[in-house]
């Protein structure tokens, strides 16, 4: 088949400041960039995590057809969630899209079932994160996994930010190890391989120099580890009380997490930066000696690629997608999930061993340099969709 510009649309629940939106907007603009008819398709944005749309610089570079459709929220929502389907259908339908290529669990389940009635010719999903884990209740994963499995036969490829997404899918049953292939989240990565210590956000965040900065960037929500990283706080403060945790992030946890730093006593030694425009998180990551990332569900975490491509090793929990970036003793610390005592005593031994965090910092940033640069992320996704359009025109379900 003779490549030629292709109609492609996105689609995702949200476009709130987080991995998966900001790996679909990069997605969306090197697609235009390459000369293809894009459009995004989403629901509602609202919420303390912020407009991507609305805070991403490069946004304001392109002019990106967006759709919302109302009816496309998170939470499951039956009436919602019909009244959603006719819609894509609907729009599926008037713009005759060559591909459809979904995001998220919810706007993957949908999005796929209308884009499977109408036979548009090559249909994506990208498992960002998967809606089943263990911290889900019973009956809800049971429900994720069936409906999963009866939107994988509704497509023609499933991609993943990592193989632990994948393996956790086969497990499951879901669908055959063919239809999956990792495609690494891209992402914007000059800014981070080339940052310097931004001395100037240092002094306006107040920190006073030659202390420890422990650094955390994630939404401030449930399963983000927060609780973990407090009590990791403590341990570590006994131990280095000069030591200062730099929380970047937004979220409904933010009061609660307050007042348990004062409950504990320890509310100088946290600053809550609140939530960043992605341009920016460089010049915070910049500032910080190591990061720790204590996620209890992470598809691959994309704060712990930036830190490394900033020379910053990482700390965090050895599940789903975080070992494939953070390579134990190497680029930094995996953590049995919720031993607070060990996280503690890998954030002391970085601390206290300066030099082992440089060259950890180092070989974190040879990992990624590459592998997650954003370009690459689209120009195989462009490979995927013509590939799949020639081989797939006049697909049957399998």
């Amino acid at each position: 088949m003779k490549q030629k510009k292709l109609k492609i649309c996105h689609v995702i629940t949200r476009m709130i400041v987080g991995g998966a939106q900001e790996n679909t907007l990069l997605t969306v603009i090197g697609l235009i960039d390459k000369g293809h008819e894009i459009t995004l398709v989403t629901g509602f944005t609202n919420g303390p995590e912020g407009k991507l749309l609305e805070q991403s610089e490069l946004v304001k570079k392109y002019d990106i057809k967006v759709m919302e459709v109302p009816h496309l929220v998170r939470s499951i929502n039956p009436i919602f969630d019909l009244l959603a389907f006719i819609s894509l259908r609907n729009i599926f339908s008037l713009k005759a899209f060559d591909v459809v290529h979904t995001h998220s669990s919810k706007a993957g389940i949908i999005g796929r079932a209308a884009a499977c009635a109408i036979g548009v010719p090559f249909i994506a999903h990208t498992i960002h994160g998967q809606a089943f884990h263990k911290y889900e209740k019973k009956w809800k994963n049971w429900l994720y996994i069936k409906l999963e499995h009866w939107a994988a036969r509704r497509c023609h490829q499933i991609y993943a930010v990592s193989q632990a997404m994948i393996t956790q899918c086969l497990n499951e049953y879901i669908s055959i190890p063919d239809k999956y292939k990792v495609v690494y989240s891209g992402m914007e990565l000059e800014p981070f391989l080339s940052s310097k210590p931004d001395e100037e956000l240092r002094r306006k965040l107040e920190i006073p120099e030659n202390v420890p900065i422990i650094g955390s960037i994630a939404r401030l929500f449930p399963l983000k580890g927060y609780d973990y990283l407090i009590s990791t706080a403590v341990k570590v403060l006994e131990k280095h009380p000069n030591a200062i945790f730099l929380i970047v992030g937004d979220g409904i946890l933010k009061d609660k997490l307050q007042k348990q730093i004062l409950d504990f006593g320890i509310s100088s030694n946290f600053i809550f930066a609140g939530l960043i425009p992605p341009s920016e998180i460089y010049k915070y990551i910049s500032i910080m000696d190591f990061l720790v990332h204590l996620s209890l569900r992470e598809g691959l975490p994309r704060t712990v690629v930036q830190a490394l491509a900033s020379g910053k090793p990482a700390i965090g929990f050895d599940l789903d997608g975080t070992p494939e970036v953070i390579i134990n003793n190497k680029t930094g610390y995996l953590i049995q999930p919720k031993d607070i005592d060990g996280v503690a005593n890998a954030v002391i031994e970085l601390i206290e061993k300066p030099e082992l965090a440089v060259r950890m910092g180092k070989a974190g940033k040879k990992l990624v340099s590459k592998k997650f640069d954003w370009h690459e992320m689209v120009n195989i996704l462009e490979k995927e969709y013509i590939n799949g359009i020639t081989k797939y025109l006049g697909w049957k379900k399998s």
